[in-house]
């Protein structure tokens, strides 16, 4: 962690001078309200499909738009449209939605962890994809082998996704700043801009264009075929419909219930699953809520530990003990490089350091503190923690959150990453690049020994908002996504993963739901009349 001997900086310098040179992004234009949405929750109500996707987030919109190709489907997305809110298009207004939340419409919506951490969640069409950094980078090939995916067909989903949302963004100064910082902290190689995952200081993606445009997940509903997606929004999902065939005594999901997001719970609606073609089973309905809505929505639909059921009166169809359990965060720790608040223009990161064999990953960006004045955090995470907890019920309303508990640092081995996190990120803010840059000295007290890091980290303990876990793929569900015990349901989300892919799960979320789409389709025997990278 040391800083960079003098002699290694012209090195550095010529090879980001060599980036600017090269760094000319391509652009697309932007996505538009496409015919299909509509927030008329009469017109849905009674209808039938071949399948129905709960959720029109990061994985959602993918899977909805893949699967349409060949099938009906019906997209439920608690909340509005992404189109023609600046806060989500504009980067300008980048970090400005999570001031702005309120109980029942903003595109962001707070919520707190029982340790009082404070965190997000998306509640727009497109997901967390419309209110994060944007920063676009793959999972590790180690992931994709531990998780068991098709190494070609991942490659197909990731270059679908990037054909359609994903640029090279321009680097700023400070990004650039942030670069040299990163690699005077002694992270090394350089790799300059990539994709991949890879130890060393990088330029990822990002799903801003070169013309400052946010392009979310919901731009990806327009590869579906339009005669076959609907998408509802402002509705949000009570619970699940389930019925026992009487030949085979399984438990068949056949529907969902439904209420509009600013009504009455009082006042629900009911959508279906079409009959396949023998009568004797459905279409599927597939769970893309997120991590603290899919487990959620199980919960209230009676699959789930018995005896917390049972407090809320809810009948039990499944005694599933495993749902909302391991759910986990990665710990995060920031500092500010700059020495107060100033009225800069708030600026995503497009620049990672990712080091300690992928563990650490460390970012830098300018966000809103107020709606006149920014910061400039340095952020770093911890990538494998080894502590989890769980989500449980607050309330049988859907439209409240769920408890969550993730307790951070709570393993011996979290707080040691943390304490060697802090080092590191101490040594970024304090290099000379940044020094230079900001014309600041020291930005902020030295912290030294064991115990003033480890009380730094317990006190400052933050979310990087990559939350995971609550329906595990080989506890809650299996390998192909489908939930056990129960027949026509899946969950193909954030809430499957055991680990947070990569250095940002946004990417690896909309692989996910292009790659789990197609499976689909291959298992209904329509893979082969597919065009998997169908590039526009």
């Amino acid at each position: 962690m040391g800083i960079l001997h003098k002699t290694h900086l012209l090195s550095i310098v010529s090879i980001l001078l060599l980036q600017i040179l090269s760094s000319f992004p391509c652009t697309l234009s932007q996505g538009s309200w496409p015919p299909y949405i509509t927030s008329d929750i009469k017109e849905i109500s009674g209808k039938s499909f071949d399948y129905i996707i709960v959720g029109g987030g990061t994985a959602g919109c993918p899977l909805a738009a893949s699967l349409s190709e060949k099938f009906s489907v019906l997209l439920v997305e608690r909340g509005g449209s992404p189109y023609e809110n600046p806060l989500v298009t504009d980067r300008k207004y980048y970090g400005f939605s999570l001031l702005n939340t309120d109980e029942y419409s903003s595109v962001a919506q707070s919520f707190i962890s029982r340790e009082g951490v404070a965190n997000h969640r998306g509640r727009v069409l497109g997901g967390s994809s419309a209110i994060n950094g944007g920063f676009y980078s793959r999972a590790s090939p180690d992931f994709v082998k531990r998780v068991g995916w098709d190494v070609e067909l991942v490659e197909d989903a990731y270059r679908w996704v990037e054909s359609r949302v994903v640029f090279q963004p321009q680097v700023t100064p400070w990004q650039f700043v942030a670069e040299f910082g990163f690699l005077e902290a002694g992270i090394f190689p350089y790799n300059g801009y990539t994709l991949e995952h890879l130890e060393g200081t990088k330029i990822g993606g990002s799903v801003f264009d070169n013309y400052g445009t946010r392009h979310t997940s919901a731009d990806l509903l327009e590869a579906g075929h339009p005669e076959n997606l609907t998408v509802l929004v402002n509705s949000t999902v009570r619970n699940l419909l389930f019925c026992n065939q009487s030949d085979t005594n399984e438990t068949w999901a056949y529907g969902i219930s439904f209420i509009k997001s600013d009504g009455s719970l009082e006042e629900s609606y009911e959508a279906y699953l079409n009959r396949a073609n023998d009568s004797t089973s459905f279409g599927e309905v597939i769970l893309a809520a997120g991590s603290l809505g899919s487990p959620q929505i199980l919960l209230l639909s009676g699959i789930g530990p018995p005896e917390h059921l049972k407090k809320f009166n809810i009948s039990l169809l499944s005694g599933l003990r495993e749902v909302g359990q391991g759910m986990q965060d990665n710990p995060c720790v920031a500092l500010f490089a700059d020495a107060k608040p100033l009225n800069r223009l708030p600026e995503p990161p497009v620049v990672a350091g990712i080091a300690h064999d992928l563990k650490f990953i460390i970012e830098a960006g300018i966000l809103p503190i107020s709606p006149n004045a920014t910061r400039m955090p340095a952020a770093i995470k911890y990538a494998f923690p080894a502590s989890r907890g769980s989500l449980e019920l607050n309330s049988t309303d859907p439209r409240q959150n769920p408890a969550v508990t993730f307790n951070y640092l709570s393993q011996e081995e979290d707080m040691k990453a943390c304490i060697e996190m802090a080092q590191l990120l101490q040594t970024v803010v304090r290099s000379p690049a940044v020094s230079v840059f900001l014309g600041v000295e020291h930005q902020e007290d030295e912290l030294s020994g064991v115990e003033e890091l480890a009380s730094f980290c317990k006190q400052n303990v933050r979310t990087f908002y990559h939350y995971h876990g609550g329906c595990g793929v080989g506890s809650v569900v299996d390998e192909d996504y489908r939930v056990y015990g129960v027949k026509g349901l899946r969950v193909v989300d954030g809430s499957t993963f055991l680990e947070s892919p990569g250095t940002n799960p946004m990417a690896t979320l909309m692989m996910l739901g292009r790659y789990q789409g197609i499976k689909i389709l291959r298992e209904r025997g329509h893979f082969d009349t597919l065009n998997t990278q169908d590039h526009p």
